[in-house]
């Protein structure tokens, strides 16, 4: 895994050995070059790790996007702010089968990070609703699931969200 620094380094490189590559008269090379440079930008926007653990996650393979994700060795130096906020997402999605307070810790933290989507943000709300209620904190929980019902725009999480209001009626 590249420093996301030196992503933007080679493809500064593949675009000048593609201008010297026209300079040249081989205007073939120069574009396949230039095309090519494109690959390092996308993948310092979008991380590969990650791309590679949402598609096992869309699969249901919570341990092939985990071995994806233990890729990621320091995630501060090699993401950006918002791919950080989604291997800390991606995390806590896969901890919260086993462990609350550390899925609730990485929710925080994606949330803190930011995420790109709306859904996403709302279905980490309302995970950390989940766990608040799980923990008896009816107030935040209840913001919680507020929020997520206002990011909510598609209505896909609606069903949970009317489940999740129901039980909070019996705390």
């Amino acid at each position: 895994m590249f420093h996301r620094n030196i992503k933007l380094i080679l493809a500064g490189l593949v675009i000048a050995l593609g201008i010297w590559q026209f300079t040249e008269d081989n205007i073939g090379n120069g574009i396949f070059l230039i095309l090519f440079s494109s690959i390092f930008i996308l993948l310092y926007f979008k991380n590969e790790f990650i791309l590679l653990a949402f598609l096992q996650l869309r699969k249901q393979n919570l341990e092939g996007a985990g071995k994806w994700l233990a890729y990621i060795k320091n995630p501060e130096t090699a993401l950006v702010r918002k791919q950080q906020g989604y291997f800390n997402y991606l995390n806590g999605i896969m901890v919260s089968q086993t462990n609350l307070s550390a899925a609730e810790k990485y929710f925080k933290k994606a949330i803190e990070l930011g995420l790109n989507m709306d859904q996403d943000l709302a279905l980490a709300k309302l995970q950390l609703a989940g766990i608040a209620m799980t923990r008896r904190r009816k107030v935040e929980a209840t913001n919680l699931l507020n929020e997520a019902k206002k990011l909510d725009k598609q209505n896909m999480l609606k069903d949970q969200i009317k489940m999740m209001k129901e039980q909070m009626k019996k705390i």
